[in-house]
């Protein structure tokens, strides 16, 4: 944990009991780890989840796939077992002589009927040439198994069925009651697909309705003498088989969207809960600056919790927040620090205007009238120059965020500067010296307000130099990089004001000088050079290197900016 005077930087999301807020911890703890009821974010997040599932389950259930793949493999199975009863039947026919089916010339078809070993509720039906029923059973399942019953599909299907008998439940409400429907005879319900077996001599398979919406699967087959059609078998499986093995299909399907549906909304909960828990904690935490009634101030300072470790979104939200808080705290102390140093410098004057005023109430000589006069009127003057520099100074944050910043060639700036701030130097016999480069560079910011930070550090070093004196200005270009400087020959700066000028109000002039300062020419010219991200700052020039103890030859100023 990091503390960056009153501001809390690394406070930890799970941060202790006994360091959070304890507003924070019963919102916490209401709102829990799977905070479905109080989050939207959460909610979202598991509609999107299941409407996507739901949609694939919906999509396979539509399309039933599985169903015509059990049909097919049924109508397959069924077409052979027809053609296993029909070989029965031929088998017992004679090799010449006529067949009579009806009339059992040939082959007795009761007993044959009688004799076949067919699963329970299989029928089979056995049509002479001309189309008319000459005999049929139905199986009983004491002999074949039944392939339906022992599948792994042949299972209960208590989904389907519920939902089945809620699907009917509900259309029952909004259709009118139907009488029941009796089904028409087998045999009459097999004789559309009768002439595939009796004049094409195939074998066919087709579907059936009995009138229950119960499906049934009819597969005909002729029985041959010779190469001659002498009747037809009828093969039909139980009513509602297919609808069976349809039913365990789905079953399936439905079982594993009820297992999918569980992992996702589980699925769902835990990624909600490590994303909106954060965001809630983030949320929280800046709403505790304020209270919730929005009537009184929270005396506490606000806690972003630390989420900088996590490689996400969230982890880059925090990181701003907590940047965004840190610099709003440092602008909040640094408002106060200013308004301090303002009332500071303030009350200097206003207590020497008191004073004069005070003392020319009582002088009755003239000239020392006219003396307080002067003083007044110095004070003044004073208080006038500070409160301009002080309104600039305040308004100056918001100038360089709305001003737009253009592209301008900074040597040709630097050239019009010194074309008219060296005609004042040499004014007062001050030696100016220019050493700019020839080809242009051309920077990015905003070119009125690098124009008052070069003429402040130029006016600056006019104001500590004398007659004989000389002023420099020159640029290089290093990389991404320009430098200009401004240098002086004059008396220097003390080694202890070298860290200390750039700070507001600090002024370390000669006494003639007093009042004729703010303070704060240095301080603003640092503050825009930082806002075009670029640097600033101030050194003595001495004979050597080496010897630091030497009297300084003048004072330096370098000032670095990006191109």
């Amino acid at each position: 944990m990091h503390h960056d005077g009153d501001v809390v930087l690394g406070d930890d999301w799970v941060a202790p009991r006994e360091t959070m807020a304890a507003e924070m911890r019963a919102n916490r703890d209401r709102r829990g780890f799977f905070s479905l009821r109080g989050s939207p974010l959460t909610r979202k997040i598991i509609v999107f989840n299941l409407i996507a599932l739901i949609l694939l389950v919906a999509g396979l259930l539509y399309l039933n796939t599985s169903r015509d793949s059990l049909v097919a493999q049924r109508a397959d199975a069924l077409a052979g077992e027809a053609r296993l009863v029909a070989n029965v039947f031929e088998a017992q026919l004679p090799a010449r002589g006529p067949v009579n089916l009806a009339a059992g010339d040939g082959i007795d078809v009761p007993e044959t009927l009688a004799a076949l070993s067919l699963r329970d509720g299989v029928e089979v039906v056995v049509f002479d040439p001309a189309g008319n029923v000459v005999g049929k059973t139905l199986g009983t399942g004491a002999g074949l198994p039944d392939p339906a019953a022992t599948a792994p599909e042949a299972r209960r299907t208590l989904i389907s069925d519920g939902l089945s008998a809620l699907w009917s439940a509900v259309a029952g409400l909004f259709s009118s009651a139907h009488e029941a429907v009796t089904p028409a005879a087998i045999e009459t319900r097999l004789r559309p697909v009768l002439p595939t077996a009796l004049e094409g001599g195939e074998t066919g398979v087709s579907t059936l309705q009995d009138g229950t919406r119960a499906t049934e699967l009819a597969a005909v087959t002729p029985i041959l003498q010779g190469g001659t059609v002498v009747g037809a078998i009828a093969v039909v499986n139980p009513a509602g088989e297919v609808d069976a093995l349809v039913r365990a299909a789905r079953e399936r399907v439905l079982e594993m969207f009820i297992v999918a549906l569980l992992v996702s909304v589980g699925l769902s909960l835990v990624l909600a809960s490590t994303i909106a828990n954060p965001l809630a904690d983030l949320a929280e935490a800046a709403e505790l600056g304020r209270d919730r009634n929005a009537r009184k101030m929270n005396p506490g300072r606000v806690r972003i919790p630390d989420l900088t470790a996590r490689p996400d979104e969230i982890g880059r939200l925090s990181r701003a927040l907590r940047g965004m808080v840190t610099a709003l705290y440092h602008r909040i102390d640094g408002n106060e620090q200013f308004a301090a140093d303002v009332a500071h410098e303030i009350k200097n004057p206003l207590a020497s205007l008191q004073s004069a005023v005070g003392t020319l109430r009582m002088v009755k000589r003239e000239d020392q009238r006219d003396k307080l006069l002067d003083v007044i009127e110095h004070d003044v003057r004073r208080l006038d120059r500070l409160v301009s520099d002080i309104s600039n100074a305040s308004r100056l944050d918001a100038e360089l965020v709305k001003e737009e910043e253009e592209r301008f060639d900074l040597l040709a700036m630097l050239s019009n500067l010194n074309q008219y701030l060296g005609e004042d130097a040499r004014a007062k016999g001050i030696d100016y010296i220019t050493d700019l480069p020839d080809d242009p560079v051309a920077i990015q910011g905003l070119e009125a307000r690098l124009a008052q930070v070069f003429v402040n550090l130029i006016t600056n070093a006019i104001s500590f130099c004398e007659e004989g004196d000389a002023i420099r200005v020159w640029a290089r270009k290093r990389q991404n990089r320009v430098l200009v400087v401004v240098e002086d020959t004059g008396p220097g700066i003390p080694e202890e004001a070298l860290s200390k000028i750039f700070k507001r109000f600090y002024s370390q002039r000669p006494e003639e000088h007093f009042g004729n300062n703010s303070g704060l020419g240095l301080a603003i010219s640092k503050q825009i050079v930082e806002a075009h991200g670029g640097v600033i700052w101030a050194e003595n020039i001495r004979p050597t290197e080496a010897d630091v103890a030497s009297e300084p030859l003048g004072a330096r100023f370098v000032v670095g900016l990006p191109v």
